[in-house]
């Protein structure tokens, strides 16, 4: 007699074998595997099979957080709502808000082939001309997500756009207070100049709000995105933000082996203008506020890695790389007071 081998942690398989058979039956022809996805920084994500058919499992870390901060629902939505436009999702497949199942609500979705480039050096197996392109891609992809109107794909009521820049400001200083725990030069100063120089939004689309390389797939002959991936910070909001922080991805830290590493340093790279350039002819949006977009994505990542660094002196935080976070944050918040100076 055959036994399903036991999942990782937070899936079951055959818990969720018997809740796929219950809500889609036929949909799984056999026992189901399941091994984590590596990469992932919050939520989990899980690469399931019936040794015929591949599908991805999302949920919220093991534990339990705030709801607000991994919720389900709304990543399941925002790739429903986008799965019929030019944007490529994968299909969703279910929804469970059944806690029962699986111990949190988790989604499944269609498994997309491809693969994600995180460092530099994962894109030089691709050579300059294709990591041009490909980063060219990442830019049109984001013109393409702007471009869907909200209202038509039912997320109209997705997010509050109105007075987002604010609420989003006050937000990472409420981030940035709870983890206060050495002096930070200059971190106060860049959060003030932010808010004196607070541009006015265009209109309002659906942001991914962790837009960048890594977190897309990229596969096919022509190294296309295959799909969107990571939606746990999407709403409705200034679209701008998301031009800004793959700017900052698109920027030198100049840390070599840093744990946060960005793709700039990759052979044929585009340049960050190039990058502004490509989004504003190709969405015709003014973009002569960017560098405060850009200065804001560095003291929003500044305020993270500082979270990152608070947990680690606590010893809450174990891994490799960890003890080097705390040493980037004032590299972060230099970068977004010289980008807000430069204008």
């Amino acid at each position: 007699m055959s036994t399903v081998p036991p999942g990782p942690p937070g899936l079951d398989p055959v818990r969720l074998r018997a809740y796929l058979d219950r809500e889609r039956p036929g949909l799984a022809g056999g026992p189901l595997t399941a091994r984590l996805i590596e990469g992932g920084r919050s939520n989990l994500t899980y690469d399931v099979t019936d040794g015929r058919a591949r599908w991805v499992v999302r949920r919220p870390p093991l534990g339990h957080v705030l709801a607000t901060a991994h919720d389900m629902k709304r990543e399941f939505r925002v790739i429903s709502g986008l799965h019929p436009t030019r944007v490529p999702v994968p299909a969703p497949v279910l929804l469970c808000e059944d806690e029962e199942v699986l111990g949190a609500p988790f989604y499944v979705m269609e498994f997309v082939a491809g693969t994600p480039f995180r460092t530099a050096e994962e894109l030089a197996s691709l050579g300059p001309a294709r990591t041009h392109a490909a980063v060219l891609r990442l830019v049109d992809t984001l013109v393409e997500l702007h471009a869907v109107d909200p209202g038509a794909v039912g997320l109209g009521d997705f997010g509050r756009p109105e007075g987002f820049l604010d609420r989003q400001l006050r937000r990472w200083e409420k981030q940035l207070d709870a983890s206060r725990n050495r002096d930070l030069p200059g971190i106060d100063e860049l959060h003030a100049a932010l808010g004196r120089e607070l541009p006015d939004s265009p209109a309002p689309t659906v942001v991914h709000g962790d837009y960048r390389l890594d977190n897309v797939l990229i596969g096919g002959p022509d190294d296309e995105i295959r799909a969107v991936l990571d939606w746990e910070m999407s709403t409705l909001g200034d679209p701008l933000t998301d031009l800004g922080l793959l700017v900052m991805y698109g920027t030198e830290l100049g840390i070599p082996g840093s744990p946060v590493s960005t793709t700039a340093s990759a052979a044929g790279h585009p340049t960050t203008d190039e990058i502004v350039a490509r989004y504003a002819a190709a969405s015709g949006r003014d973009v002569s506020a960017v560098h405060w977009y850009t200065a804001f994505a560095w003291f929003k990542l500044a305020v993270i890695l500082e979270g990152i660094h608070c947990r680690y002196t606590l010893g809450q935080t174990v891994g490799a790389g960890f003890d080097r976070i705390g040493e980037l944050v004032p590299v972060f918040i230099q970068h977004g007071l010289s980008t807000l100076r430069k204008g």
